[in-house]
């Protein structure tokens, strides 16, 4: 069976977190060595897999603003990786990503979009479209796959002043400055 892609991509990483000073640097408060240890202990195999440890220091990281633990952190909230579901934090910090720049979180946002206007009866349906399609172009413009075809794919059910919407809304979309 081959390995999921985020293994194949990280398999080049240091096997042990303390061989590069990494558990050091984290202990002390760097937000990137912490988001390496979350992504050393979610991506590993076997017994050196610990959902709670890599939980514990995504949000060590995500708490200081770094967006891809802020990503993986509501991944794993949403799916009970490591501690029981929360979908309420986990699209919380997906949201945060989002916000923050980040195109598989926006990618995500588009996706909770999109699904939850395919299933609600209620009158925000407009709303949602919007909202879907300002994501997905998002992420589109910086590359994110399938982001243009999921677009497009919500563009065929909004109207011309929709789309004009959406587009409003994504020239308006400022990236927060780092802190």
């Amino acid at each position: 069976m081959e390995k999921p892609w985020y293994r194949r991509m990280f398999s080049s990483a240091p096997a042990q977190p303390n061989s590069s000073g990494a558990h050091a640097r984290a202990t002390e408060g760097d937000a990137a060595a912490q988001f390496y240890l979350g992504l050393h202990y979610s991506s590993s195999e076997g017994a050196a897999q610990d959902l709670p440890e890599a939980l514990r220091w995504y949000r060590l990281a995500a708490d200081q603003n770094h967006h891809l633990a802020q990503f993986n952190l509501g991944v794993m909230l949403e799916k009970g990786q490591g501690t029981e579901k929360d979908g309420t934090a986990g699209r919380m910090w997906i949201r945060r990503a989002a916000e923050a720049g980040d195109a598989g979180a926006q990618f995500n946002c588009g996706n909770s979009c999109y699904r939850e206007m395919m299933t609600t009866r209620e009158n925000n349906v407009p709303a949602l479209r919007i909202e879907a399609y300002m994501w997905f172009e998002l992420a589109a413009v910086q590359g994110y796959r399938s982001s243009e075809s999921s677009r497009d794919r919500v563009s065929v059910m909004m109207t011309h002043a929709e789309v004009a919407e959406a587009n409003t809304r994504v020239a308006r979309f400022v990236v927060p400055a780092a802190a």
